[in-house]
């Protein structure tokens, strides 16, 4: 009988251990993706905190480039990677359990040591090169092919899949707004955490955890309380942007053939 109680309590005592196991999310998106709306579904569980876009800060110091409000990004960022990656893989803040990260793929310049990916879950959002293109050039009306953050994220998806031996979630931003509920679920699973009805709706407006450009770059997904319905544009990509255009395409492709459905 004593054995049996003792079982028993082993058995309960394992599976509060796993339901406190901590869990760091990375996910890989390129710009003007539903990245941000993506970072307030799991904004929006308790069990989780979410960071967003850590290496922005360190990207605009070495590139130099020109975005919104970049020297405020600066000043209120860390700029020394190392620190960053220190923070990504510590402890999990506020004693959360789960820790979702939101990062640009085109950020993450490839002088940064990519070893730490192992000890986060690492997956990718992405969407269709049309779609981003259309969206980007109303806020910069020249992007180059590395502002786009395709051929970056094909970077690090094989540089995830070399390391693990398996397929990283991929999911893909129409899918989700199509579906939000299944595709979010797909992605928990795959994740290894539980769904929560909680991801699918939250209050408007801004963040406090929303990186200080949130008012240059997020004033749209402030008014949303939920993933709204997919709605497919009618952009024609210009001439001049062309080139880069095919380029994102092959980059999509190659993902899109894993992405959740």
């Amino acid at each position: 009988m004593e054995h049996v109680v003792l079982k028993a309590l082993h058995t309960r005592l394992c599976r509060l251990t796993v339901q406190v196991v901590s869990i760091r999310i990375a996910m890989w998106s390129g710009p003007r993706n539903i990245s941000t709306a993506m970072m307030r579904a799991w904004g929006n569980r308790r069990d989780t905190v979410v960071i967003d876009e850590p290496f922005y800060a360190y990207y605009l110091t070495t590139t130099g480039k020109n975005h919104p409000g970049a020297d405020e990004v600066i000043a209120a960022g860390e700029i020394d990677w190392r620190k960053i990656v220190a923070c990504l893989t510590g402890p999990i803040p506020n004693g959360k359990r789960i820790f979702f990260q939101k990062h640009m793929t085109h950020h993450f310049l490839p002088e940064i040591n990519r070893d730490w990916l192992g000890a986060v879950t690492n997956c990718f959002l992405i969407r269709d090169p049309r779609e981003v293109i259309a969206s980007y050039v109303k806020k910069r009306e020249d992007p180059s092919l590395e502002d786009l953050g395709f051929m970056q994220q094909v970077e690090v998806f094989n540089f995830v899949r070399n390391r693990t031996k398996s397929i990283p979630p991929v999911v893909d931003a129409k899918d989700v707004l199509e579906n939000p509920e299944r595709i979010l679920r797909l992605l928990c699973d795959a994740a290894g955490v539980d769904f929560n009805k909680s991801m699918l709706s939250w209050p408007p407006g801004l963040r406090d955890t929303d990186g200080i450009w949130a008012r240059h770059w997020y004033t749209e997904v402030a008014k949303t309380t939920s993933f709204r319905p997919y709605s497919p544009t009618h952009y024609k990509v210009p001439e001049r942007l062309r080139e880069i255009y095919e380029r994102c395409c092959d980059c999509f492709e190659r993902l899109y053939q894993y992405r959740l459905h």
